[in-house]
Order: C-alpha cells, then sequence, then structure tokens
C-alpha cells in the first residue's frame, strides 16, 4: 500500500467543490467524486 505524500486540506476539498459548480462539470452526474489523494485507487 502506497501513502499519501501530504495530508489532504480545506482547499483541495474547496477546489473539488468548486469544480463541480463550475461549467466545465456542466456534464457531470450522479458521480461521486473521492478527494483522497487517490487513496482510494488502490
Amino acid at each position: 500500500m502506497t501513502t499519501m505524500p501530504e495530508p489532504g486540506s480545506a482547499e483541495d476539498i474547496a477546489n473539488a467543490a468548486l469544480f463541480l459548480v463550475s461549467d466545465e462539470a456542466a456534464y457531470v452526474n450522479g458521480a461521486v467524486l473521492p478527494v483522497d489523494g487517490a487513496c482510494t485507487a488502490y
């Protein structure tokens, strides 16, 4: 198992939230967006 290089921050969560409310995510629907430094990828 690989450890995360650094703990997440409130800014990481805020950036994900900003993406979801932006026009860039207009076609995203019903998705789970993990913000965990790829920890769930393993």
